[in-house]
């Protein structure tokens, strides 16, 4: 294996292929070096698997393999789980994980997962049947059983050993979630790192779960109170970040003592498949933590469990309405995050080079596909003319296929998506905005086929385009006039979304008067993207979010756990006789 990189440069590997010998039948009943590393990580143990694993990675980072074999071999040694890694010519089918277990679903129907810098199939996902998300409750509900009862301390170490595993396999993470989602592998890390952060928070949330005692309330009486866990809950994860977000879901509910039914994107399930794969060998007992797949139909079905106490969702507005009626008719506690219209302020005695690098890396970074992207800015005063900064610096981002360690922005999860984004970019040149650059027809070299649409900036935008209405979800910065920092404020707290916004000033008393007075629950002073470590919560306000407590931090674990409350008499009165009346326990 060590020999192996100079052995295919020098085409010189006896008993073996060259890797573009595809054709005839001779070289057929030939293995290829890549397909000989490949079987050679399935007869190893799980230990000696994850070593050539990260060898055949390190062999694709310096190219010595062809790109198409690099993205086939990886598809089957880092997306299937462990225990399914093996040669086949069919395209990998992603697995249901159940009670402790990966295993096949017996589904009819698959949605197809695809590279979007190449269209290239990556997997395919399968719509789990009913029996088998019921399957997943039921696992879910009996390990809950005895879940509940482990100490503190040894679902606290369960935690340190998983962010351990996460850190050590983040360059895998990463690079399926580049495969699969699109973005660079540098965001991709990111990604994995701030989902990192809140399983390290979740390493001590027994602290955070202590209650309070008062002794003595009244005549010998105590009261105290303590949280407990819910029992079975669920997540339905989004597209645009594969790690981060379920990880800040099941992470911080299994740690406080429930039990967890996630449902990834199905856009995007490779990377929920090896965090799966980490967390059962952490140690998560089986059950605990359980993952299915589907669309609509699955979505519904936790929706209606009874068995499901809390949900958990990030997505669009009009699946996360939906969710929110159709789970609280069901009566669960629920969290939903939803669209966004990130807006940042530009005052005047700004950093005008500090506020166009902002812009550029808070706009255009992954995409737009976050729900953190500022997607528009409002200029007050001459600032508008800092916007022409920005498209300079914006035309010389690299795009490309997130794989190359030179891109800058990847593309748009589908052809969909890519439609969508461009139609709205012309909505806005019909409406009367002028585009001061323009993104579409992007067609990077090497990835002809991708969803690319470039970095595009658009000026004179007014309150009632539909770029500005809609949230655009592309790199695409609108742009807003405004004359005063009073102007600013309102028209920024007039949109209906509000999940973050900005400022850009050096003047403090500017900069306390925007976080007192703007709606936006996160809220950044020189910071684009103001998305708060996990010791803090995740504050989305408005239309972008629905429920009063919110994701991670001390709201985090108090939306997974119940507060429990005992009065408690060692010394009862007997000789008082029966009382009748409310009792008055603090009349003496």
């Amino acid at each position: 294996v060590a020999a192996l990189p100079q052995l295919v440069a020098a085409g010189s590997l006896p008993g073996y292929r060259r890797e573009s010998e595809t054709d005839s039948a001779a070289s057929k009943s030939l293995p290829s070096p890549s397909e000989a590393l490949c079987l050679a990580a399935v007869s190893q143990p799980l230990a000696s698997q994850e070593l050539l694993l990260n060898f055949f990675l390190a062999l694709s980072h310096r190219n010595t393999f062809p790109p198409k074999m690099i993205r086939t071999s990886f598809v089957r040694l880092a997306v299937r789980p462990l225990s399914r890694r093996c040669m086949s010519s069919s395209v990998p089918i992603i697995p249901l994980y159940i009670n402790g277990k990966f295993q096949d679903s017996k589904a009819t129907e698959f949605f197809t997962v695809t590279n979007p810098a190449t269209q290239e199939v990556v997997c395919k996902v399968p719509l789990a049947t009913p029996d088998e998300l019921q399957s997943a409750v039921d696992a879910a509900s009996k390990a809950f059983l005895t879940w509940r009862d482990v100490t503190p301390s040894e679902k606290q170490r369960v935690m340190f050993r998983y962010q351990h595993l996460i850190r050590e396999n983040m360059e895998v993470l990463a690079k399926i979630i580049t495969l699969e989602q699109g973005k660079t592998l540098i965001d991709a890390k990111g990604d994995v790192f701030r989902g990192l952060e809140v399983v390290e928070y979740a390493c001590g949330a027994a602290s955070h779960m202590m209650g309070e005692t008062v002794e003595n309330v009244g005549g010998g009486l105590d009261t105290y109170s303590y949280r407990q866990p819910l029992g079975v809950c669920g997540g339905i994860a989004p597209f645009n970040f594969p790690a981060m977000i379920p990880l800040w879901m099941f992470p911080l509910a299994i740690a406080t003592g429930n039990t967890f039914v996630l449902k990834p994107s199905e856009r995007v399930p490779g990377t929920m498949v090896k965090l799966a794969e980490l967390a059962e060998e952490a140690g998560f007992p089986a059950g605990t933590l359980n993952m299915v797949h589907g669309t609509h139909d699955c979505v519904n079905f936790l929706c209606d469990a009874p068995e499901i106490k809390a949900l958990s969702f990030v997505g669009s507005n009009q699946a996360g309405e939906h969710i929110w009626q159709r789970g609280g008719k069901a009566g669960k506690r629920m969290q939903i995050n939803m669209a966004a219209k990130n807006h940042a302020a530009i005052l005047p005695d700004a950093s005008r080079a500090h506020v166009t690098n902002s812009l550029v890396g808070a706009a255009f970074g992954a995409a737009g596909q976050r729900c953190m992207a500022l997607s528009t800015v409002v200029c007050v005063g001459d600032t508008s003319e800092w916007i022409k900064d920005v498209a300079e610096k914006a035309k010389a981002l690299k795009m490309g296929a997130g794989c190359d360690s030179s891109t800058d922005i990847g593309p748009l999860i589908s052809p969909a998506a890519k439609k969508r984004v461009e139609d709205i970019i012309q909505s806005a040149v019909d409406e009367g905005a002028t585009l001061l650059l323009d993104g579409r027809n992007c067609v990077p070299e090497g990835a002809p086929k991708g969803n690319f649409v470039g970095p595009t900036i658009i000026t004179g935008v007014t309150a009632n385009m539909r770029c500005y209405r809609e949230e655009i979800f592309g790199p695409v910065l609108v742009c807003m006039e405004a004359s005063s920092l009073d102007e600013a404020i309102d028209i920024i707290n007039a949109n209906q979304w509000g999940n973050g916004s900005a400022i850009f000033t050096t003047s403090g008393a500017h900069a306390r008067q925007f976080q007192n007075r703007i709606h936006a629950g996160n809220v950044g002073i020189n910071v684009p993207i103001p998305v708060p470590l996990p010791f803090f919560s995740f504050t989305g306000a408005k239309q972008s979010m629905l429920g009063d407590l919110h994701f991670y931090g001390k709201e985090g674990i108090q939306f997974f756990t119940k507060p429990k409350t005992v009065t408690a008499n060692w010394n009862p009165d007997v000789a008082a006789g029966v009382k009748t009346a409310m009792p008055i326990l603090g009349s003496k």
